[in-house]
């Protein structure tokens, strides 16, 4: 399992950035200050540590240079978001730099990202009897393969990544389709309603009134 340190002093933020990745299968530690950071990231092997860089005890900075050492990857979550502070994050050796505030879609894909660059992509979820294999881009429902094709796994893919989060028509279409939306729901309606069909998701994937829809998962 793919475990992530998140460093952030904010308790509501780092909790629900917890959350979230919990829910995608992600194994998480916390720390809400930079000593801790530093003895937890002495004490263990991390994949990806999420960093805030203005922390009491020791920066962000400072406890970069001790997770060089170790090769783990970092992305900075900051509100410095000049790009002064970009370019000075990504050149002490950040390996991705996200501004708050962020929104969740955005960070689970930076996550992603960052994890595939470097050989440890997280390539199971699985959501009750459903199991979605992402290097084989299949999925299976207890135990059967579900025929998907690459537009409905794709979709399926985003809201397993986003679960319990209520994604906009056009967040939905952009990510999926990889093009400008213009307005027209009825491609991301039908997909939404092919997928319910052959996952049985009826009650799970919900339609959120004038916003688009929301996978349910209980944690």
């Amino acid at each position: 399992m793919i475990r992530i340190l998140i460093v952030e002093d904010e308790k509501p933020i780092a909790n629900l950035i917890d959350w979230n990745l919990t829910s995608c299968g992600y194994a998480c530690q916390k720390a809400y200050d930079g000593l801790t950071a530093a003895d937890l990231i002495l004490e263990n092997t991390y994949d990806l540590v999420l960093l805030d860089i203005m922390l009491p005890g020791i920066d962000g900075y400072s406890l970069l240079e001790q997770i060089k050492p170790t090769g783990t990857p970092v992305i900075f979550l900051t509100a410095k978001g000049s790009v002064a502070d970009r370019v000075q994050g990504l050149r002490a050796g950040a390996d991705d730099y996200l501004t708050k505030p962020f929104e969740v879609v955005e960070l689970l894909a930076r996550v992603e990202s960052v994890l595939r660059r470097v050989g440890k992509s997280n390539n199971r979820i699985q959501i009750g009897d459903v199991v979605i294999d992402q290097t084989s881009m299949q999925a299976t429902k207890g135990g059967v393969p579900v025929p998907l094709t690459k537009k409905e796994f794709e979709l399926l893919l985003l809201f397993a990544r986003n679960q319990n989060i209520a994604l906009f028509r056009q967040t939905i279409y952009e990510r999926v389709w990889e093009s400008d939306y213009l307005g027209d729901s009825r491609t991301v309606d039908l997909h939404v309603q092919r997928l319910r069909k052959k996952l049985g998701w009826q009650d799970k994937l919900v339609a959120v009134y004038k916003v688009g829809y929301r996978l349910e998962v209980e944690p």
